[in-house]
């Protein structure tokens, strides 16, 4: 079990020593070959990564190893894995291995990031980045000492329209920036009889809660970061039948906020507003990113088929009312994540979107957040040093 088994070796690995041969070097034999070792081979490798991995020539899926050794087998059988590995440090450590694909829960991808980055390898972990703001710092300073690739998995919430955005606001469409407004309702929680969930357990998922540090990750990406940060929070249905999965099995306390309330300040200008809730049921179909400006206002509607999939709507100051704006097929993205982080590999980028420098800052503002609800005070930002 990832709770008994791993929760325990996470705190025991060592790094390997820097000294060791490949250490900030070229371990791949043949460059154009990169070898996948996943630790955590879970749903979203079936949906997402083993079939974006395998459309990519040149890449091997070489090792797997799950929460059993069980698991690790039947993950290999299905997804076409050569070979199975007895623990993720043994996966981390093998010759075999070019790039560590880590799809465990938050509270394991520090231990696993750093290990596998010390060891020489390129990392892609799944999102969330980290516990917390310090867990996310030291997986950002291991990889600043190595010149391998990290990546973390993107959020697809409005990456359709994401270039759309970017040309309007590099265009100055909205002027100086006023406000931006972000909700996401969602209802993964509102069914009161539904067990706790790993991502309403502390000890899992850390500060992380709902979909706030996506969103923030979008909101970063085009308009910059934030100052200072001001929350409320409430966990409105505080105890569920006990978890059933094999981690936090039997909890009945539910440790993470159901609504989440921020008022934040722009490092650029302007203010943010953004309601988080986790039992809005309907309330998706309104969930939307807007932004004010001097001379104009964007509505990106996040859409229901998927996220992102919605309209994009935008007005200039003088205009009557807002706009459709299409997205052209050579502005339209797609998912590309695996594509994305193996291309990176071979030219020798060491930091493709998102990376550990975009996590670092999400988790950040995540953390003054829940810093923000404990204290219910208003938190100033950067929490560390200077980057």
């Amino acid at each position: 079990m990832w709770a008994n088994r791993y929760h325990r070796r996470a705190k025991a690995i060592t790094a390997v020593p820097k000294g060791v041969a490949g250490y900030g070097g070229d371990r791949m034999t043949n460059p154009e070959r990169i070898r996948i070792g996943f630790i955590g081979a879970g749903a979203i490798c079936r949906t997402r990564h083993v079939p974006g991995l395998r459309a990519v020539p040149g890449v091997e899926l070489a090792g797997v190893v799950n929460s059993t050794h069980e698991s690790s087998a039947r993950a290999a059988a299905e997804y076409g894995i050569a070979r199975t590995y007895p623990t993720p440090e043994a996966l981390i450590a093998s010759d075999d291995i070019d790039a560590v694909w880590i799809g465990t829960q938050p509270y394991l991808h520090r231990p696993y990031a750093v290990a596998a980055l010390e060891a020489g390898k390129h990392v892609f972990c799944q999102a969330r980045m980290a516990l917390d703001y310090a867990d996310a710092r030291r997986m950002y300073d291991a990889w600043k000492l190595t010149d391998r690739t990290a990546m973390l998995c993107p959020p697809p919430h409005y990456m359709r329209g994401d270039r759309v955005i970017r040309r309007l606001l590099a265009e100055h469409y909205v002027g100086d920036i006023f406000h931006v407004n972000v909700r996401s309702f969602i209802e993964d929680y509102a069914d009161p009889h539904a067990p706790v969930h790993w991502r309403q357990i502390a000890a899992i998922s850390g500060v992380n809660t709902m979909h706030l540090g996506m969103n923030l990750e979008v909101v970063h990406r085009w308009v910059g970061t934030l100052s200072r940060v001001s929350a409320d929070a409430l966990t409105l249905i505080p105890s569920r039948p006990a978890a059933q999965t094999n981690q936090g099995t039997g909890q009945t306390a539910v440790e993470r906020p159901d609504s989440v309330a921020v008022a934040g300040r722009l490092a650029g200008g302007g203010l943010l507003s953004a309601s988080f809730c986790g039992v809005g049921r309907f309330g998706a179909e309104a969930n939307m990113i807007e932004i004010y400006g001097s001379e104009g206002t964007i509505r990106y509607l996040s859409g229901t088929d998927a996220p992102g999939s919605g309209t994009i709507l935008i007005g200039k100051r003088t205009d009557a009312q807002l706009h459709e704006c299409p997205v052209s097929p050579d502005e339209e993205m797609h998912w590309t994540a695996e594509a994305d982080f193996i291309h990176a590999i071979r030219e020798g980028r060491t930091d493709p979107e998102p990376s550990f420098l975009d996590g670092l800052q999400y988790m950040e503002v995540t953390d003054a957040i829940f810093q923000s609800v404990t204290s219910g005070r208003a938190v100033s930002l950067p929490l560390g040093a200077a980057l």
